[in-house]
């Protein structure tokens, strides 16, 4: 026996698809004047302020977090999972805890940028992981000596967020095309790794040379 459509499972298709075209549409306003948002771009001290706090509760929260046994054992695990093992914690359960946690977070970040942006776009998060990559590296390089506390080090990142995007807005103000954009992220994260590897090969000629 053949399957065969009828004509009112073809009216049906079509409302399906006219439903998803409405809803899931990838790009949606964010109207200020209709919504109660938390941030928007028409208020830049307001926003500014707003993430100062909300970057302040969540330093706060994980510094926390970290500390307790469970912290600990997320810690432990990406330290060395070999060793975290073997010393009775399950590593599986740490690796998806922590993904449940960074991708909280990442929620979190998309939902404040939304309200900031005035618009939800499936491709706003596109090259985010450049930034984030980015502002470890710039933030351990350039802070990681200095600051020795764990919520300070948590801090880092976010002046080397801030310290990336000065140095983009730079770029763009000396009057390179912004479709050289994904360029120079790369090269500017390349940087940022090549300096503690050239560092470290400094330390080794010096120890040589005193030896």
């Amino acid at each position: 026996m053949g399957f065969r459509l009828s004509c009112p499972d073809f009216d049906t298709i079509g409302i399906v698809f006219r439903e998803y075209a409405y809803y899931g549409a990838s790009n949606k306003a964010i109207n200020v004047n209709q919504y109660d948002l938390i941030l928007s771009l028409r208020d830049i001290p307001h926003a500014i302020l707003v993430s100062v706090i909300f970057v302040a509760v969540t330093i706060a929260v994980l510094y926390w977090f970290f500390g307790t046994e469970v912290g600990r054992a997320v810690r432990a695990t990406g330290n060395n999972a070999n060793m975290s093992r073997a010393q009775g914690i399950n590593t599986n359960r740490m690796k998806v805890f922590g993904l449940v946690l960074s991708n909280a977070l990442v929620g979190l970040s998309g939902a404040l940028y939304a309200q900031y942006q005035g618009n939800a776009d499936v491709n706003m998060g596109r090259g985010a992981i450049v930034i984030g990559l980015a502002a470890v590296i710039i933030g351990a390089v350039l802070f990681g000596k200095i600051f020795n506390n764990f919520a300070l080090r948590m801090l880092s990142v976010v002046f080397g967020a801030i310290l990336y995007f000065v140095v983009i807005a730079v770029v763009l103000w000396l009057g390179l095309e912004t479709t050289d954009l994904k360029l120079i992220s790369a090269l500017i994260v390349a940087l940022f790794l090549a300096v503690p590897y050239l560092q470290g090969r400094c330390r080794i000629r010096r120890a040589g040379k005193g030896a």
